[in-house]
Parts: C-alpha cells; structure tokens; sequence
C-alpha cells in the first residue's frame, strides 16, 4: 500500500498547479477517522479531510472525491470506483463513498480537491488510501484451529506452517485473529507493531480481527508463518469472572499473496498447521503478568526449514467455544502500540538483593529488561504504583492481581520484555540477580490504544499545569480498546460510570472518534432485551450488575459527545434506538417518573465525602439522596434522546421525548426542590445535577447557587462531591457567576483536592480524594488505585472554562463553536490547543499590564463566536483596529456584561481596552479617546 502511495504521489507531482488554482488545499485525509485503514468493513466508508486555508474567512464553497482501483488510474484522474464530480457544499466530514460495490480486499486510492470562496479550485490533495477487509464469513475460507488437551491456566499456544511461493511477489496481506491474544510472525518478524491484538470484545458477539500488509516480509521460495496465543480477556479472570476460562486458543488466519504474474496465492489456518504449548511463554495473563523460561525458546520457529518433529497437528474447531454466534468485525480503532519510553530516575535497594526503580511517573504497559545473568537465573520483576514506609514496593492495593514478570534467563546478554499482558505501575522491583542491575537494566514502555493527541493545555499555573499532566497521563492509563477504571489491580474493565462523566475530557486529550466508535457496539451488545445497560462494557456480570443510574446512562451519554464533537450522525442512527429502550425500561418502572425502582447497582455518588477516612469532616452531608440522583440521571438521557431525535429528523420522537423531559423536570422539582430552591438533601452533588442538566426554573438557579457556596462552606470549603457530580459542580459555579470559586477550588492543596493529591507526589489522578494521606496512610486497600480517570474529569472544566473552547451543538463536530475563556485571579495566561476534526482550534489569552488580550485561531470552513470580557464593544480592539470594523468580525451582542463576536475562519488578535478608572488605567490618566489610540498601536501577541 505504501509503495503504491509513493507512485501515486510521484505521477500528481508533474502536474503544476494552474494559475487559477486557489491557495487553499485540503488535508489530512481520513477515512472512517483512521489514516489509510487496512481492512475495514464499512461498505460506504466515510471519507474526511481539512481544508487548509490561511486566509481570513476562508470556506469550502465545493469539493470533488476521486476513488480509483489502482494508483495509476488515481494519477490520471480516473475515478473508476467513483467520480463525484463537483458538489456544491462546504461538508468536509463524513462524506459517504457513494460509488461502484466494493468487494473483500478491495483496494481504493482517493484524492479530493476544494473550491474557496471565490470559486476557485485547489490543487488536488495527496492521494489517501483504505483496503476493504473480508466482508462475508465465506470470504475467509479458513479455519479456527487450536491444540487440544491443555487444563487451565495454560501455557501459550504456538502455530505455525510452511508454504513456497513460486515467483516474484506484487502485494500481500493477511487478515489475522485470536482468542485470546496473539502475536503474528512471518520468516523470523514479528507482523506489524500492533499489541495485544485482537482487543477485547463481547466475543459471544462480535471478535475483530486485523489486517496486515506483508508484502516486504515475503519472499518466493519457501516461507513460514507462524502465531503465539494466551488468554487474554478470553480467558482470563475478569473480576474473578471469565467467559470461558478455556485455555483452548484459537486462531483463525487468511494470507493473500498477489503474484507478479497475476495470480492469487492464499495460505489459510487449516488442518495442515502445527502446534507445540512447549514453548518459552509458561503463562500469561491480564492480571497475572507472564512467566517466561529462555530455556525453551525455539530459535527459528517462525522461518522456513524448522524442525518441528515435536509439534502436534493441530485441532480444527467449528467455532470456538462461547463465541458460536460472534460475528467477525475489522477493527474499529486505533491498534495498542508502544508510545514512549520511561528511564528510571533512581534505583534503591531498600533490603539485600531486592532492587527498586523508580521511573518518575506512574505508567501502563511493561518494563524492557536487559540483563547479562548465569543460565538458569531466575529473575522476578513486580510493579506497583507507591512504596510503603520502607521503601519497599506497595502491592496491597492490587488485591489479588500479581503484576509479576518472572524470567528464567538462558545466559549471557539477554533483552527481555513480555507479551501478553500489561501493568500499571510507577515503581519495579527487581530481585533473584547475583549482584547489583545497572541503573538503565529497565526501562518502562508506555503502552495504550494508539488515538493522537488533540489538545494541550498549559497556563500560568503550575499547580493547574501539574493537574493536566495528571489527567493526561491517567487517560493514556485507561485506553486498551476499552475505557478502563484502572489499569492494575485485578478489574480494569470497562466501567460506564467512569467514562460517562471524563468523557468531554478524553475527547479533549485524544482523538477519540475510533475508539468510542470501536466501543460503542460494545455496549449495545451487552444491553439487555428489557433496555437495561450494563455497569461495564463488555458486560463480564451478566445479570448481576445493571441498569444503574449514571453508569447505564453513559450508553446514551458517549453516543451524544460523539456527535457534539465529531458530527457522527452514523452512531446516532445506529444507537437512536438503544438508548431510547433505556429511558423506556426506567419510565416503565417508574411511571411516577422519579427513578425510585430498579436501579441496578445504585452506585449514587461514588466516592463522595462520605468516604472520606479520618479527615475531621462532617459525616453524613455528602452524598446525595439516590432517588434525587437516578431522576436526575434520567431527565438527562432523556434530554438527550430527544436531541438525537431532533440531530436525525425524527420529529415526532423529538416532540415525544421533549415533552417527556419536562414532565421528569415538574416531578422532579415537585418532589425534591423546595420554593427557596433548596434541594433535598442539600448536598453539593445536588445541586450540581439539577442546575448542570437543567432542572430548575430560571428563578432558582441563582438560589440554587448560594445553597451550593452555603454546602461547600459547610465542607469547610472543600469539595464532597463524587465522581459524578465534580466536574459538573465547577462547570455550574463557572456559569452561574461563581467562577472566583472554582478557582479556588482547583488551587487547594489539602484534601480532598486534585492539589492534595500532587502535593503527595501523585503523576496520575487517584480513585479517592484520599488514597494516601500524610501520617494516616494509604485509603482501604481494597479500593484505592492510583491511576482512574473518574475525578480527572476536572479536564472538561479547564477546557472549557479556562481555556475557554466549547463545541457547539447545533453545529457539531466544530463546524461553528465558541471561544468563552474566564481567567482566575490568580492566572496571568492561559493556552488551549485543540485539533478539531475540522482543524486546529488556539484560544491564548494574556493579561499584559492589567489589559486583557486574546489570541484566536478558527480553522478553514468554520466560524466561531467569541466572548470578550467588556460591556462596551467599542473597547474591544481586533489587531490594532476596532473589532467591529476589522475584516472577518461581527458584533453580535452583548450579553451578562460581556460582548461576542462573530468571526471566520483565520487568526484574530484581540484586545479589551480598560475603562479610565479600571485597575491598570487610572494611573495613566489617560481618556478613552487615548486609550483607543493605545490600543491601535497595539503589538500582536
């Protein structure tokens, strides 16, 4: 595929752009949100790109896709698979295919080229490219094939044949999956840079498989391929449970060799296979880690010309067991990859023999061992995330999770490192060497679903600065193909609660459109037939844990930040009807409409002050009563279901589910909100559902307020909130004239606080306000992870409030969204960086001598509404001039003392004037009329 790129690429490049062409150029170009996918299985692909475009105002006034079969015909303009022709539309995202059938393995190179403003083309875009992977289960023509006789837990599996190509190779892919997790060789090389493949599903539902280009690893003569297999998610103990605990391993594998002459080579998994459990890989596993002996490595296994007398034929299975019915889906998502490297920064030896390294920061994934060891050695590497008193590592709270490589080392020089399993961990503890390990013997791989950075965010503070590292390095932690809670004591898995309230938070971080779109099948697989979702997803409980407030809701909750932020209106078609059962099955049991039956697991506000462990606060004040939190829970997905409703023309829905959320909202106020807008309660979490989804009449919000400031005051100025009900405490106390005191909050450093919280050390955000505490010690052992994301959703606040960027939902996916940053006291600059899937997005402000300044970028083909914190208009200076007569702004209002903008696409500079007896001001004596001219000789940021 990348060969054919470059040609491509080579034959665009003799075409000189024509005088007429336009400055502009698009971009960036996806497809199904993915750069050049191999092997998907969307039949009408949507296709994305960006337009790029410095000019102010800039828009996309038509565009034109070329989908061609080869890469010639793409140079030449052919657009044998489909041809657009010019469309008259400033759309850029989510263009469907809509062109000749394509079939498995179809390959497709695209280009695409726009028109400005003016009517004037670009040139066209560099070409992109997308495989189609094996649409019908006929296509496969393979077999699932394992070894029998093996008990549980088991040794990894190895497979492997050898076959001869007879002439020169012209392309080659292979279409690969396991149960439970496999690596793919081919002549010696590991396939690919992709990690525990295939990820987790429902595999009782749906198992992904992955699709390779091994055209350089082949050669004609004779070859071999060849996988390992553990278990996994398939079979592992999740939560003490397992799907099947089986250690039969499967794989199921189709390699496609185009030959230069034409012809089609395949090689599929099949009865002519062979297979060994006698190899290095003794076990591994998600929570156990892996023990691996150097002693039984079999040197060539994976190249042509082994001998492999000692290996077994292998068995053929129908299907594999507990996964009769799965369908076999491409993969959604960004593969798991090592991302970064961490060195140690200090080695201890806290007792004889048993070494400590200290790599800084608490990390997710595994640790490279090199070494130089006696044959037979037996090393022992242990994880952990803190140390106890004696600097020895903390595993107590791991429950019952190993998190131990173990190595038996075959001597000399050996580079190790595991494959099968990952740890979330800050500190390793290495004993069973001789003498002491040189200071670089480990180094940490930084392991996660591969999804790009989008946003970055850094201010005058360090305090807030070090909070954003935290939340950052804690999402990394919790993306293996799920969003986990943790990543290290034996759960992980995919909690709903936990990433229906940090969700706006990772979109932020990350690109999340794979992910989430790879995950959402995820939950409506687990939904039951009555509506109820589960607790996690994939839903390893069964019947046991469903249908809970905030946690179910997240499967109507992930589905709508995906349209909000990326304008996928596939998903909301594809979930419309799920999460509509949802709010069905809480309104048929709750036909008064105040969620007091059925609620599952009845979490309430997890983790709130209550729990708080021999800090000297107020006991029994926190939580929120748990039928005020379910209604609140419910009014809000209904809300949002009558969104959808309206986002996918589904106008009678919209009026039904409409007039549903205000009938929540009556009895909701009826039963829990007195006449002085007190709510019962009177907990800070409550008054944060009801103002955050919009509960109270308009004359109670800011009565609904002062009860919120009288409750956090009462926590002796802290806050008591859980995981639910944090971040949105901050948002509503930003946007209800309060912002002075989400601030404070974000800069406590005593607990509960993120800042008590970095003031101990933390490089992630903690599971508990107080997980560890300066001489009490560590939280419950039983729940205390230093690595979840839940109250890291803080992140959405600092976003959208400080940095001030906000989508706009009735222009989703960023089309148009507004720029409304509130500096803190105690702030002087804040920047929000944030790619968009239009493009793009810098919001930068400075107070420079007692002057507000802002710095904007709005990407090409897109507008976006600008708050300036002055009444007065004409105290806003755009680049030196007065904003409202600066090319490309508009005045459109002024509105709670502030005045907005309307601008287009380009980069904007904007300053507000102080009044004459404003601080910074009056000193100067200067008039307004100065002041102007002041401003006029403004330098740009």
């Amino acid at each position: 595929m990348r060969v054919a790129l470059i040609a491509v690429m080579a034959c665009c490049a003799v075409h000189p752009a024509s005088a007429a062409e336009s400055p502009a150029a698009a971009e960036r170009l996806r497809c199904e949100f993915l750069v050049d996918p191999l092997g998907i299985d969307a039949t009408q692909p949507r296709l994305c790109w960006q337009m790029q475009d410095a000019r102010r105002g800039a828009k996309q006034t038509a565009y034109q896709v070329l989908v061609a079969g080869t890469p010639e015909k793409l140079a030449a303009g052919q657009g044998d698979l489909w041809d657009s022709g010019k469309v008259a539309s400033d759309q850029s995202i989510h263009v469907e295919y809509a062109g000749q059938p394509l079939d498995s393995r179809k390959q497709c190179y695209w280009k695409v080229r726009v028109w400005d403003n003016d009517g004037q083309p670009a040139p066209w875009s560099e070409p992109a490219a997308w495989t189609m992977g094996l649409l019908k289960p006929s296509d496969w023509g393979a077999n699932w094939i394992t070894l029998g006789g093996a008990t549980y837990p088991a040794p990894a599996l190895m497979v492997r044949k050898e076959f001869s190509v007879p002439g020169a190779i012209k392309r080659a892919t292979v279409s690969v999956t396991g149960l439970g997790l496999y690596d793919l060789h081919i002549n010696g090389s590991k396939v690919g840079d992709r990690l525990l493949a295939p990820e987790w599903t429902r595999y009782g539902d749906r198992i992904q498989y992955q699709t390779y280009d091994v055209t350089d690893l082949l050669r004609a003569g004779n070859n071999a391929i060849g996988a390992q297999l553990s278990e996994g998610w398939w079979a592992g103990p999740l939560m003490g449970k397992s799907p099947t605990q089986n250690p039969r391993f499967c794989l199921l594998a189709r390699l496609d060799i185009e030959l230069a002459d034409g012809s089609v080579q395949s090689v599929v998994s099949d009865p002519s296979w062979r297979a060994t459990a006698d190899g290095p890989i003794r076990r591994a596993g998600i929570y156990y880690g892996e023990t691996y002996d150097a002693g039984k490595e079999m040197p060539g296994w994976d190249r042509p010309g082994f001998n492999a007398a000692g290996w077994q034929p292998v068995q053929v299975l129908p299907h594999p067991a507990g996964a009769a019915g799965a369908k076999l889906v491409a993969q959604r998502n960004e593969p798991i990859r090592a991302t970064e490297e961490l060195r140690p920064v200090k080695l201890t030896e806290p007792k004889p023999g048993v070494y400590v390294f200290d790599l800084g920061q608490n990390m997710v994934g595994w640790c490279q061992l090199k070494i130089n060891a006696p044959t037979g050695t037996k090393i022992t590497l242990r994880h952990a995330e803190m140390l106890s008193s004696n600097g020895t590592i903390y595993t107590a709270n791991l429950r019952t999770a190993a998190q131990t490589v173990e190595y038996t080392l075959r001597g000399g020089e050996s580079v190790l490192e595991p494959h099968f399993t990952y740890q979330g961990f800050r500190y390793v503890e290495l004993t069973g060497l001789p003498s002491r390990p040189a200071e670089d013997a480990v180094v940490g791989r930084v392991i996660h679903s591969a999804a790009a950075q989008t946003g970055k965010f850094s201010c005058s503070n360090d305090l807030i600065n070090q909070i954003m590292r935290c939340v950052e390095w804690t999402q990394r932690g919790n993306m293996h193909s799920v969003p986990t809670d943790c990543p290290q004591r034996d759960e992980r898995e995919g909690w709903m609660g936990d990433i229906q309230a940090f969700a706006q938070t990772a979109i932020f971080n990350r690109d999340m459109a794979a992910f989430f779109t790879k995950w959402a099948p995820d939950i409506r697989d687990s939904q039951s037939g009555d509506g109820r979702y589960p607790d996690v997803a994939p839903d390893v409980f069964g019947q046991f844990s469903r249908g809970t407030p905030a946690w179910g809701d997240a499967g109507v909750v992930v589905p709508w930040r995906m349209y909000q932020n990326y304008a996928d209106t596939r998903m909301l078609q594809q979930h419309f009807e799920s999460a509509r059962r949802w709010v069905e099955f809480i309104r048929g049991k709750n036909p008064d409409l105040l969620w007091r039956n059925s609620r599952g697991g009845d979490y309430n506000d997890w983790l709130n002050g209550d729990t708080l462990k021999n800090l000297g606060y107020p006991p029994g004040i926190s939580a929120v009563p748990k039928e005020v939190f379910a209604t609140a829970f419910f009014a809000h997905s209904t809300e949002i279901v009558a969104k959808m409703a309206a986002a996918l023309g589904r106008r009678e829905d919209a009026a039904t589910y409409s007039r549903l959320f205000r009938d929540i909202k009556a009895a909701f106020n009826k039963a829990y909100v007195a006449s002085d807008g007190r709510i019962t309660g009177d907990t800070q979490a409550g008054y944060a559902l009801a103002l955050h989804f919009n509960l109270l009449d308009e004359s109670l919000r800011p009565k609904a307020v002062e009860h919120l400031l009288e409750a956090i005051e009462k926590f002796k100025g802290h806050p008591s909130t859980g995981i639910q009900t944090t971040h949105r405490m901050m948002l509503e106390l930003s946007r209800n004239g309060r912002h002075d005191e989400a601030c404070r909050l974000i800069n406590l450093r005593t607990a509960p606080s993120w800042g008590y919280m970095v003031e101990m050390g933390a490089t992630t955000i903690w599971e508990r306000w107080d997980g560890y505490v300066a001489g009490r010690g560590f939280q419950d052992p039983s729940m205390n992870s230093f690595n979840h994301w839940a109250f890291g959703s803080v992140g959405e606040w600092v976003w959208r409030e400080l940095a001030g960027i906000n989508p706009d939902e009735q222009q989703p996916g960023y089309k148009h969204f507004v720029i409304h940053p509130r500096p803190c006291e105690d702030l002087t600059w804040a920047k929000g960086e944030y790619d968009s899937i239009h493009g793009p997005i810098l919001s930068h402000w400075e107070i420079v001598e007692g002057r507000f300044q802002l710095r904007v970028e709005i990407p090409a083909n897109t507008t976006a509404t600008v708050y300036l914190p002055v009444a007065d208009p004409a105290l806003v200076t755009e680049s030196g001039k007065p904003a409202a007569a600066s090319d490309g702004v508009k005045f459109l209002r002024t509105e709670g003392g502030k005045s907005l903008f309307e601008v287009g696409a380009g980069r904007y500079h904007f300053a507000v004037i102080p009044e004459p007896s404003a601080p910074g001001a009056a000193g100067h004596g200067l008039g307004r009329s100065a002041l102007l001219r002041l401003a006029e000789a403004a330098v740009d940021l």
